[in-house]
């Protein structure tokens, strides 16, 4: 590994250059899959301090945003360390300004904070001027699409420190980490990234106005696969969901801040975002009672999420008589057909069998009773409970709130 301001005269010459992405973990893994590219250290630079560790550097900003301290912060960086025989600087520089975006100040995505500042940190005037030439060249496409003034701080390197080693490789360590975005979506003029074909901004007119789920994805994303697998593929919610490549919400579409990480579900509701979720990594419960609260009422959050009961006789439903199926009223997954339905007089819809795998039943001592409550299989919701008292042919009796069946009448399914 190459030291700082050093130029390695070994078998193989290698140079080097310290870049800030915001937080390093991406940053590293995104650099280090350009051909050339030998080896990148996760570190600290840019500060006024000799010596930090993380802790330092968080502690540190801690201060400087309560107005307790003055000095300098150090930047999370990248030492990228490359041979210039197979790839020069400006294609290194290049990726870098591909891979994030540098026009957010201090801050990247969700990350805040002078620390995640994006930076160029040289150590020789040859690099100074490749900096400033790749940053005036690609901020006229910024500018062409829309962005603000780039942020980037271009600076000699100083007080460089490396990262602890469970920051080093942290993605390859910690396959669960998010995959990053790849940046603003703009190539950089002439690059490889302008000649590719570019995946097209979703047309809001394609979209549902008042309510409509997004996928932002990546094109190398083991959790947006996973998500289409566990999720996307058997969708019967009835928000519609579309996936896209491209960062950008649809024209006339607002995102409330960039985004940071794929894959990263946003709820949009005329127009604006209301919701985000940030990362999947096969958390299905998660997911749903996320969108749950998104989609449910109060009062049926309160039954959905923290086991509440509806007043007897208050509830949805009860009167329902038409053939049809309730389902689950965030994932729109079928539970109970109407022809399981039967009077209990309890006050709240009861049934004799829910469909196969529909449910799930799970122990219940609250309240000093032993009862079986009844989940929903698809999203986990609380539903109600079993009791064996019941009519043939199961002599079961699943009582359940009324207030979290979603009915769908088949005249309606045919339509």
């Amino acid at each position: 590994m190459t030291t700082q301001n050093d130029t390695v005269n070994t078998a193989m010459q290698t140079d080097s250059i310290v870049l800030g992405m915001g937080c390093f973990w991406g940053a590293e893994k995104r650099m280090s899959e350009v051909a050339g590219v030998v080896d990148v250290e996760s570190g600290y630079a840019g500060g006024d301090f000799k010596k930090v560790g993380y802790y330092d550097v968080l502690g540190h900003e801690k201060a400087l945003q309560a107005g307790k301290a003055s000095e300098r912060n150090h930047a999370e960086v990248i030492k990228v360390t490359f041979n210039p025989s197979l790839v020069n600087l400006q294609t290194i520089l290049i990726k870098f300004w591909e891979n994030h975006n540098p026009t957010q100040g201090d801050r990247q995505g969700n990350d805040v904070g002078t620390n995640y500042r994006s930076a160029i940190y040289y150590h020789n005037e040859d690099q100074k001027a490749v900096a400033i030439q790749t940053r005036d060249t690609y901020q006229q496409a910024l500018t062409q699409a829309g962005y603000p003034k780039i942020t980037t701080e271009i600076a000699e390197l100083r007080n460089y420190n490396s990262a602890e080693e469970y920051h080093q490789d942290y993605l390859k360590k910690n396959p669960n980490g998010y995959c990053g975005l790849g940046g603003t979506g703009v190539p950089y003029p002439g690059s490889e990234s302008a000649k590719e074909p570019t995946h097209p901004i979703l047309k809001a007119s394609d979209l549902n106005s008042e309510r409509q789920l997004i996928v932002f994805e990546a094109e190398e994303c083991e959790f947006c696969k996973l998500f289409k697998r566990e999720v996307l593929a058997s969708w019967q919610s009835e928000v519609p969901i579309v996936t896209t490549l491209n960062p950008n919400p649809p024209e006339g579409w607002k995102l409330q801040k960039t985004l940071f990480a794929t894959p990263t579900i946003v709820l949009f509701e005329n127009g604006q975002e209301t919701s985000r979720f940030t990362g999947y990594n096969g958390d299905k419960p998660r997911f749903w009672k996320w969108l749950g609260f998104q989609l449910l009422t109060p009062e049926q959050q309160r039954i959905a999420f923290e086991q509440g009961t509806e007043y007897a006789f208050t509830g949805s439903h009860l009167d329902e008589k038409r053939p049809g199926t309730f389902v689950d009223p965030i994932t729109g997954a079928p539970l109970f057909r109407s022809d399981t339905k039967f009077e209990s007089g309890t006050g709240w819809p009861s049934f004799f069998n829910p469909v196969e795998g529909a449910i799930t039943e799970h122990e219940d001592r609250s309240h000093g009773m032993l009862r079986i409550e009844v989940r929903s299989a698809s999203s986990g919701i609380h539903l109600g409970h079993v009791f064996n008292d019941g009519p043939p042919p199961t002599y079961k009796r699943y009582c359940i709130n009324g207030n979290v069946l979603k009915f769908v009448a088949d005249e309606d399914r045919e339509q």
